[in-house]
């Protein structure tokens, strides 16, 4: 490095860039954490951000913080946030365990930007990190980034995938088809009724979510490095909490027990595991669907998905289901990344969780795969199928397994024999029915009409 200044810390002298923002400690965790690719995305930065404005704001209230650097603060708190200054932010996730690196990067960009700004002095630890710790710092950034992200994102997204399977699912009440489990025959129902499945299964997804919520909203703020709340003034968590829930929109509010939001990272793994629970059922609507527009010929073929791009590079003609598929990969990421943080979530030793940084990553994209995924499913593939009707007739007039009907008339074993017959000779139930019974064709007729049995 040849174009440099140099930056003193506590630790000594350190070179940095002279384009960058940041001071000495980024620069030492830049040059110890070469582990990935991986950085932290914009919201978790935006929260750490967040956070340092209304700590100053608290600060300046607690007149230990001048008016002069209140205003330098929080000048470059509003230019981040307005996105600004993007690429001083390099580290990689996988670093100190506490995310202290991360924390120090912003305090540094934020001291080095005031600083610039208003010709003041403006110290990263001082002045930036006073009345914090990164203890406090990183859970309270992976609450509120989380919490954001939920509310302005994944839960409209979920909401409109269900009310566009709702939709669907009206007009498609009126068309029967094959019912099935273990994917054999069953007895009839129609798409609405299968449809209306999957809508509930995102609304119990989202208000899952939503009763998760209060506990991300419940910060660790104010606790500094152990819980104790040293070197932070007297109510110091509350008015913080009252600040950021003004700045985000969001109610927010002191947790109950500041040493176990620091020591644990119980709410991120639960949180995670709901977010499992919807890729879970987004798996199962994706895969209901590749089966239902399996074909065209040699599949189920109830369906015909909008054809988006050609399916093979060399098969012509080929169109596969690309949405469902995409959306069934981002799920597996999800449990994936469960199993990641639940992983995580048991390193809290003692006083403190050491792995907020992976926490942070992985569950700010489980949101985000999610929230995309849900309006994918929706807007490219349920909203705009196609039903093909001919083939879901066929199916139901052939379905041996309408003979449920019978049971109370003429008994399970009798039924089981007809529908037996039925199968073997590829036969309409009716028919067999008819042959080896004593109900007249009428009678039979009533009993087996798919429009009564569903």
């Amino acid at each position: 490095m040849t174009d440099y200044r140099v930056e003193r810390d506590s630790m000594g002298e350190v070179h940095v860039p002279t384009t960058a923002k940041y001071g000495a400690q980024t620069q030492r965790a830049k040059d110890n954490f070469a582990i990935s690719d991986l950085r932290f995305p914009e919201q978790f930065i935006d929260a750490i951000v967040r956070i340092k404005r209304c700590v100053a704001m608290v600060n300046r209230e607690e007149e230990l913080l001048s008016e002069p650097l209140f205003h330098a603060i929080t000048s470059a708190a509003d230019q981040l946030l307005a996105g600004e200054c993007r690429d001083q932010f390099p580290l990689d996730v996988f670093q100190t365990g506490s995310g202290t690196s991360t924390n120090m990067n912003v305090n540094e960009v934020l001291a080095h930007l005031a600083a610039e700004q208003s010709g003041l002095e403006v110290s990263a630890n001082d002045h930036i990190n006073m009345s914090q710790s990164s203890n406090d710092v990183i859970p309270t950034a992976i609450h509120i980034s989380a919490a954001l992200a939920i509310h302005t994102d994944l839960l409209p997204a979920i909401a409109h995938l269900e009310s566009t399977i709702r939709l669907k699912a009206r007009n498609l009440d009126s068309i029967i088809k094959t019912g099935r489990t273990h994917l054999m025959d069953a007895m009839p129902l129609t798409l609405g009724q299968e449809l209306s499945a999957w809508a509930e299964q995102m609304h119990k997804a989202g208000r899952r979510l939503i009763d998760s919520q209060k506990y991300l909203c419940q910060l660790a703020q104010g606790g500094t490095a152990v819980g104790t709340g040293v070197n932070a003034p007297d109510l110091f968590a509350e008015k913080f909490c009252a600040a950021i829930s003004i700045d985000t929109g969001l109610s927010f509010k002191p947790n109950y027990s500041l040493f176990e939001a620091l020591s644990s990272q119980d709410t991120a793994v639960a949180v995670s595991g709901q977010l499992k629970a919807l890729a879970v059922a987004l798996m199962k609507i994706s895969n209901d669907l590749r089966w239902m527009n399996s074909g065209p010929l040699a599949g189920l073929g109830e369906i015909s998905l909008q054809a988006l791009q050609p399916g093979s590079s060399i098969m012509p003609g080929k169109v596969n289901p690309v949405i469902p598929e995409a959306v069934a990969m981002a799920c597996a990421q999800v449990i994936g990344n469960d199993a990641c943080i639940t992983v995580a979530g048991q390193s809290g030793n003692f006083q403190l969780n050491v792995m907020l940084p992976v926490i942070a990553y992985n569950l700010l994209q489980s949101i985000s795969l999610m929230s995309n995924a849900c309006r994918a499913l929706a807007d490219q593939a349920i909203a705009n199928f196609d039903v093909n009707e001919v083939v879901l007739a066929a199916s139901v007039a052939k379905n041996p397994i309408l003979v449920t009907a019978l049971n109370p008339v003429i008994g399970y074993l009798a039924a089981a024999e007809i529908a037996k017959k039925a199968y073997l000779e590829q036969r309409a139930v009716i028919d067999v029915a008819e042959e080896m019974t004593d109900l007249s064709r009428e009678e039979l007729s009533a009993l087996l009409d798919p429009s009564k049995l569903v």
